[in-house]
């Protein structure tokens, strides 16, 4: 499979051969959707935490005697059922994780780009990189693609901090390193658009030997 190199004003040059083990599946959408779902959980910090009676401070005298005052009996001011009281059955701190396999993952980012080529909206540029870090450079090199109006997710092949101080100001740009993109990274966008070296690099990692 070819795709064309777009250069950073948008003229397109040579070709670019993709492997078909890669961008050319057939999609296996239920594996996406359990590696979406794992990535969702496991980014929750399950931190969630209430007191019960036992953690309430206070509470250890009996607020009145058992008998004699006509009244309910009570052993703790701190009883759920006194305002101050613990709480019943409240959230506690746990984790959220769910495990997936390593196919399983590489499958789903496998599936992701292979749609995201087929449906035409998978973009190769030979270089993103800027010589300053400055916004309408990137906006400019967005419109020349016509993406203007699309959230994008940036592919690249290492950190880049003039590229990323331009893609910040632009609420539907997402950069990400090449290698680290995970499964929500790359179908959490309207277009991917990736740069040579770093689409090379996830080719490589992807590919199936």
């Amino acid at each position: 499979m070819k795709l064309d190199v777009h250069s950073i004003d948008g003229s397109k040059g040579a070709q670019i051969t993709l492997d078909d083990s890669v961008f050319g599946i057939e999609p296996n959408h239920h594996v996406v959707h359990q590696a979406v779902t794992s990535e969702l959980s496991n980014s929750r910090q399950g931190t969630h935490s209430s007191k019960n009676r036992s953690m309430v401070r206070g509470g250890g005298k009996k607020p009145w005697k058992q008998k004699g005052r006509g009244v309910a009996r009570a052993g703790t001011i701190r009883s759920p059922l006194w305002k101050g009281g613990g709480t019943v059955f409240g959230p506690e701190p746990h984790t959220y994780v769910k495990k997936t396999t390593k196919k399983m993952r590489r499958l789903a980012r496998r599936s992701v780009l292979s749609d995201k080529v087929k449906s035409g909206n998978f973009f190769v540029v030979d270089d993103i990189s800027l010589e300053e870090p400055k916004t309408k450079l990137l906006v400019k090199l967005l419109s020349s693609l016509d993406l203007s109006d699309r959230k994008i997710t940036l592919l690249v092949d290492s950190e880049k901090d003039n590229l990323f101080l331009a893609a910040r100001n632009i609420p539907n740009v997402y950069l990400v390193e090449s290698l680290r993109a995970s499964t929500y990274d790359l179908i959490d966008c309207d277009v991917i658009v990736a740069e040579k070296s770093g689409l090379e690099l996830l080719n490589n990692q992807l590919s199936v030997n």
